[in-house]
């Protein structure tokens, strides 16, 4: 039974998780940084990379301590080597390597959202190829086809911000703190979704790519007009963005009639507005709709850790080698056609 540790350091995030391939997380510890960032209203690329730096190896240990293991034990090392904040990841995939080969362990360089698309099949076992999948966090988003371990073809990108970017800015703009994504979805509860007029941007339109940068615009001018009370705003907002989502899904599945699953994934799919709406949407395809549970949406080492599983069991696996070089972007779809309109971002 394959015993892999995974490291990831992508963003504000440190962790380490050792996973084995009955899908349990043997050991798993995160630190997060969120009281580092906190006074900027954002991650600090810098201030990361260097918390990544002070934090990693002591995590490391403490996981093959927790799980009674050591570096020659594992069947391999894991680590996310990009997408993201690019001396965030130098530091995770720079340890993976020295451990790989002070130990003679095979090194696997995960994409990261690959350790997002397959997180979901680490909680559901009965998850199979091919799914539809919405791929959703602070930095991406994404509809996309997943046929198997590094078969993925994308149907849909945002052509400017990410859906939990503009999460984020909200609650930057309602002055709610950080991590902002959490803050507007508790603030929501309280406000009235239909008191301010917002956008629905790029909804009806005959493409499924998304857009999020003119619902941001919109709610700045409805907080600097003092018309509305911040609960009813971040209401709003989250229900304009919920409705982008479906309708632009909803063109999407059209094209991926024989996936009989919806899955989401990402840091904004741990939402449960988000989740009861996508729930309902597959119902109304006649699709299952599973998600993993809201401590593998978020930014952790176990669905690295659980990628690097996966890639062990393909029948053509072959290690990565030492000299691979961290990434600060890496498609999962490079095949992909450029978005009209769209910036890097996309």
């Amino acid at each position: 039974m394959a015993l892999v540790l995974g490291i990831e350091s992508s963003c504000d995030e440190t962790a380490a998780a050792l996973v084995d391939g009955n899908r349990q997380i043997v050991a798993q510890r995160i630190a997060s940084q969120d009281a580092e960032h906190a006074p900027f209203g954002g991650v600090v690329p810098e201030i990361a990379a260097r918390a990544h730096a002070e934090r990693l190896a002591p995590m490391i240990e403490g996981v093959l301590q927790d799980a009674n293991v050591s570096l020659t034990d594992l069947d391999a090392i894991a680590a996310t080597a990009g997408p993201g904040l690019i001396g965030g990841v130098m530091v995770g995939l720079v340890s993976a390597k020295a451990l790989a080969m002070a130990s003679d362990v095979p090194l696997i360089a995960v994409n990261h959202l690959e350790g997002h698309a397959l997180s979901p099949r680490l909680a559901d076992e009965t998850l199979e190829f091919p799914y539809a999948l919405l791929l959703v966090s602070g930095g991406h988003c994404q509809i996309l086809r997943v046929d198997g371990v590094g078969e993925y073809r994308r149907l849909a990108t945002t052509i400017d911000d990410a859906l939990g970017e503009a999460f984020d800015k909200t609650a930057k703009i309602l002055g709610l703190g950080f991590p902002g994504g959490p803050a507007v979805e508790r603030l929501a509860r309280e406000g009235d979704a239909s008191a301010v007029p917002l956008p629905r941007p790029m909804k009806g339109s005959g493409e499924p790519h998304l857009s999020f940068a003119g619902l941001k615009s919109a709610v700045l001018r409805a907080h600097e007009s003092e018309k509305y009370q911040p609960a009813d705003i971040a209401a709003s907002f989250q229900q304009a963005a919920i409705d982008c989502v479906v309708d632009r899904l909803s063109i999407a599945l059209a094209k991926m009639q024989d996936c009989r699953t919806l899955v989401v994934a990402g840091g904004v799919a741990a939402n449960a507005s988000v989740r009861g709406a996508l729930e309902r949407l597959a119902a109304s395809h006649d699709m299952r709709f599973t998600a993993p549970p809201p401590k593998l949406c978020t930014d952790n080492a176990a669905m690295i850790a659980w990628a690097g599983i996966e890639r062990l069991a393909l029948k053509d696996f072959a290690p990565d080698p030492l000299d691979i070089s961290a990434r600060p972007r890496w498609p999962l779809d490079p095949d992909a056609e450029p978005v009209r309109g769209a910036g890097v971002k996309a």
